[in-house]
Parts: structure tokens; C-alpha cells; sequence
């Protein structure tokens, strides 16, 4: 009797539900490195230096922005007219630039978090455009990385190609067809007829 009350959700329903459930658990498992395996220890010890690395950076961020976004009085724009021009451009370029660090650091923080959800979810270490795996070496050097290195360099060259094809816009937003052909001028001359 006492078997009967112990009886999980899964075993009451329909024999084919029961079956279901157990084929998705056996998949989950065999997808999932055995413990103790020579990739479960691959995959705990990237996890390991992700957060750390993470830990790193976010110690890094909170220096940058401390010692940049500092209210001091002689760091401020405001008493810019009480020192020379070039302390107070040379101050601005400073900030400008620690702001630009903190940015990409914000960046590499997402991507650190995007690799551990990626290692939980179990898809970690397989490249987002090929679907092959990424080489051990490759993850150990970058371990926040979603591209194999060749998938990484024909990305990067679609980049480098998109960049150098943009149209030439002037200053004003018109583009190559737009105004300028001398349309006015055209104009100017019908009208003094």
C-alpha cells in the first residue's frame, strides 16, 4: 500500500505518457556530458574561468567608472575656466575614453553571459553559424567565443566588404542621386526668360 502513495506524477498517466517523458529524460542525459567525463570537467572548469573572468571585469568597470565619473571639483567641466584649455580638453578626452572602455567591457560582459547560459542550456562549445564544434584550444584562448575561426573570419570579412560598399552620403543626408545635379541652376536660368 505504502508503494502505491509514493507513486510519481509521471508513472499515473497513460503507459505512452510515461514512455514519453522517459525517452526526454534518456535524450536530456545523453545530450548532457556524463559527470566525471573528460568533457564535464572541460565544461566545469570554462564555467569556472567565465566567472572569474566576469568577476574580473566587473571589478575593472567599477574601477573605470569610479575614477572617471568622480565629482571632484578640479576634474569637472565646471572649473574648466580656472585651468588651461588644453588640462581641460586633455580631461574630457580622459573621460571619453574610459567611457568607451566601460562600453566594450559592457560588451564582453554579455558575451561572458551568453557562454553560460550557452553551457547550461548544453550548446556550449558548438559554433552558432556552422553548428560543428568549436576546438578545445579555440575556447581555452577565448572562452566566450559562438564561431569556429573560420566562421569568424567569413564573418568578418562580410563586415569588412558591408563597410567599404556603403554608399558616400554628404553632409546634408543627400546621397549620390539626390540634389546637387544642377537642378537649380537649370531652373534659375528658365526663369529670367
Amino acid at each position: 500500500m505504502a508503494s502505491k502513495q509514493n507513486k510519481s506524477p509521471k508513472a499515473e498517466g497513460t503507459p505512452d505518457e510515461g514512455a514519453d517523458a522517459a525517452k526526454k529524460q534518456t535524450a536530456k542525459k545523453e545530450s548532457a556530458p556524463a559527470a566525471g567525463s573528460k568533457e564535464a570537467v572541460f565544461l566545469e572548469k570554462q564555467r569556472e574561468r567565465l566567472l572569474a573572468l566576469k568577476d574580473t571585469l566587473l571589478d575593472s568597470m567599477q574601477g573605470v567608472a569610479r575614477d572617471s565619473l568622480r565629482s571632484r571639483a578640479e576634474g569637472s567641466e565646471a572649473s574648466a575656466f580656472g585651468m588651461h584649455q588644453a588640462d581641460a580638453g586633455s580631461d574630457a578626452y580622459d573621460r571619453d575614453f574610459a567611457l568607451s572602455l566601460l562600453s566594450q567591457e559592457q560588451d564582453s560582459l554579455y558575451e561572458i553571459d551568453e557562454a553560460l547560459k550557452r553551457i547550461e542550456a548544453g550548446s556550449y562549445g558548438v559554433c552558432e553559424m556552422s553548428g560543428k564544434p568549436i576546438p578545445h584550444a579555440r575556447l581555452e584562448a577565448l572562452p566566450f567565443t559562438r564561431y569556429t575561426v573560420e566562421c569568424q573570419a567569413e564573418l568578418e570579412k562580410r563586415n569588412r566588404f558591408q563597410r567599404v560598399r556603403q554608399p558616400v552620403t554628404s553632409l546634408f543626408g543627400l546621397g549620390e542621386d539626390d540634389g546637387g545635379d544642377g537642378e537649380d541652376e537649370d531652373n534659375s536660368t528658365d526663369t529670367k526668360d
